[in-house]
């Protein structure tokens, strides 16, 4: 399995791709990311990826894994990444599935 890019790594391919300085491409994910955390519960979209959202959990009953206990597990809230469909189809490679008919006018 190949090895997950550093920040570092990013930041360069993004730095060649753009023909600007890697300090430049370093600056902008970080504020990039800096962004993301200020505007998360509002919903943060990122163009062609998804968006950041913030979810409220409901309290439910779990289980100690341990001892078999039922315990209750209180409310929270919780930060999700939502995948954009555009991003979906271009890495698992999606497209029309087999056996469904395409909707449309003939």
């Amino acid at each position: 399995m190949a090895k997950a890019m550093s920040k570092s790594a990013v930041a360069a391919a993004l730095a060649a791709k753009l023909d600007v300085p890697k300090k430049l491409a370093a600056a902008f994910l970080e504020e990039l990311a800096n962004l993301a955390y200020v505007e998360a519960k509002n919903a943060f979209p990122i163009p062609g990826l998804g968006k950041l959202v913030l979810v409220q959990r409901k309290a439910r009953m779990g289980r100690n894994p341990a001892t078999g206990e039922a315990i209750k597990i209180p409310a929270k809230k919780v930060v999700k990444f939502r995948v954009a469909k555009a991003a979906k189809d271009a890495i698992l490679g999606g497209g029309p599935k087999k056996g469904k008919k395409a909707k449309g006018k003939k």
